[in-house]
């Protein structure tokens, strides 16, 4: 009787331990990066330095075509922390905070807060800085672009003395200074500071790099790992038959100080602007490692789930244009790779998926994992996948951008191809449609819609796009007026 008695105590006990766990959600970290295209050596670049990004990748599952909702800053950020797309937000532009026009919508912040944790928000999370900063429980101040060179000092003190107010300086900078006089380097600190104050807490920290984002600034020593000379120049064609609106002016790029307004720019300064590009994805590439180093340091690595996404891919002279502010592939395409705690039973190592996952399933993914009540969202729980890495996943993975408040242009991707249309906002009229393949690369030259030979393709992406965007909808929501 003792021992049946003994062996119910037991079992009961390992019931009780086996709950505990399961109530017991991780720590999450999340590595949100500012206009970082998928491409790192973990994702087979042979250009770019990442060893910190590899690591991670290796220690995790590396999601292969994973896709963002809109292929610019603050829309792709709100759709990311409230787990709803733009086109339902209806937010489109970088001039909108989401709080401006959603008092209510539910945040991931706010409802990790509202559940207990402590929500630390360091360097860039939502584009606006103080947008719904009552959702953490520290809003670590940003950052400024810094400029060191007498010569980088001298152009922005010039501007300011003509008359300009708060004028860009040069697009890119390489003072031979340390990782923290630059801001990514400061954010580095910020991050690891915070993993100290609440190492004791149940936490969900957000360290949103800003690099590569423009101003290309990183120390000499990260420029120093790339040979200039050794960059390929991109093609500069543009996609034949493509919509006359589908690539931006990239003005973005040529507000900065001593961008000539050329299209396209020349041979030498694209490369000096690729090596920019490069030696600022190694420097946040460094400022990744030490917050990770810190995280095993402080023995939170075997409870914290880390996240690693970008908020939209990037072009550096492809089509000969620049940033991003499209529907194309290298723009909507993202780095994604999530890595389980250690203490996780089903963690998943130097996996590979290419499961069709979107930056709008991280909000359902997160709150699925510490086991809290969501409100409703448009993204879907990735906890399957994270089990299951070869598991088949969406049919597809859509995104949207809109040029002006007239047109608005809506893309699906099956994993090959890619299918946009372009259409009026108010009554769905297409306006013209765009085919690419993308099998095996992030570029495709030739638009192949209305091509008979592949009208089957074609018919089924325009299926899959309407199921998401059916033709009979409501004028797309627009709460704020983006600029063409």
């Amino acid at each position: 009787m003792k021992k049946i008695l003994l062996i119910c105590c037991l079992t009961i006990a390992s019931v009780g331990t086996l709950q505990s766990q399961k109530k017991d959600p991780p720590n999450i970290l999340v590595f949100y990066i500012d206009d970082l295209r998928a491409e790192l050596g973990c994702y087979g670049s042979k250009t770019a330095i990442t060893p910190n990004i590899d690591k991670l990748a290796s220690e995790g599952i590396l999601f292969n075509k994973a896709y963002t909702q809109q292929a610019i800053c603050a829309p792709s950020r709100m759709s990311t922390l409230t787990g709803l797309r733009p086109e339902n937000l209806g937010i489109y532009s970088i001039f909108t905070p989401l709080r401006k026009v959603h008092k209510d919508v539910v945040t991931l912040p706010q409802l990790f807060k509202e559940n207990g944790y402590k929500t630390i928000s360091t360097g860039k999370v939502y584009h606006h800085f103080a947008d719904d900063k009552e959702s953490w429980t520290q809003l670590v101040a940003r950052p400024q672009d810094r400029y060191f060179k007498p010569e980088n000092l001298k152009a922005i003190a010039d501007l300011e003395a003509e008359g300009k107010k708060n004028p860009k300086g040069p697009a890119h900078e390489d003072a031979d200074v340390a990782d923290d006089a630059y801001k990514d380097g400061v954010v580095a600190n910020d991050a690891i500071k915070m993993l100290q104050k609440y190492k004791n807490d149940k936490f969900l920290l957000f360290v949103g790099f800003m690099k590569p984002h423009l101003p290309f600034n990183a120390p000499k020593k990260y420029w120093d790992l790339h040979d200039k000379n050794k960059f390929d120049i991109p093609s500069k064609e543009k996609p034949k038959d493509m919509f006359r609106l589908a690539l931006s002016e990239w003005g973005e790029l040529k507000g900065y100080h001593g961008i000539p307004n050329e299209d396209p720019l020349n041979d030498e300064t694209t490369r000096t602007l690729i090596h920019g590009y490069y030696a600022a994805v190694s420097y946040m590439d460094a400022q990744v490692g030490k917050v990770l180093q810190t995280l095993e340091e402080l023995d939170l690595r075997k409870n914290t789930m880390i996240v690693f996404m970008s908020d939209h891919g990037y072009k550096i002279g492809e089509y000969g244009t620049w940033c991003k502010h499209s529907n194309v592939e290298i723009d909507v395409r993202v780095p994604f790779i999530v890595s389980r705690e250690k203490g996780y039973e089903k963690r998943n190592e130097g996996k590979v998926s290419n499961a069709l996952v979107e930056n709008v399933d991280i909000f359902a993914t997160l709150a699925d994992i510490s086991g809290f009540n969501k409100p409703k969202t448009d993204g879907n729980s990735l906890v399957p996948v994270l089990d299951n890495p070869e598991l088949k996943w969406d049919e597809i993975a859509t995104s949207v951008y809109a040029r002006g408040k007239n047109i608005m242009g809506i893309t699906a991707t099956d994993g090959e191809w890619r299918y946009t249309e372009w259409r009026d906002a108010k009554t769905h009229k297409i306006l013209q449609a765009e085919l690419y393949e993308h099998k095996n690369s992030l570029l495709s030259f030739v638009n192949l819609s209305g091509i008979k030979k592949y009208s089957k393709v074609e018919n089924k992406m325009k299926m899959l796009l309407e199921k998401q965007f059916p033709r009979n909808a409501p004028p797309f929501p627009q709460n704020d007026i983006p600029r063409k």
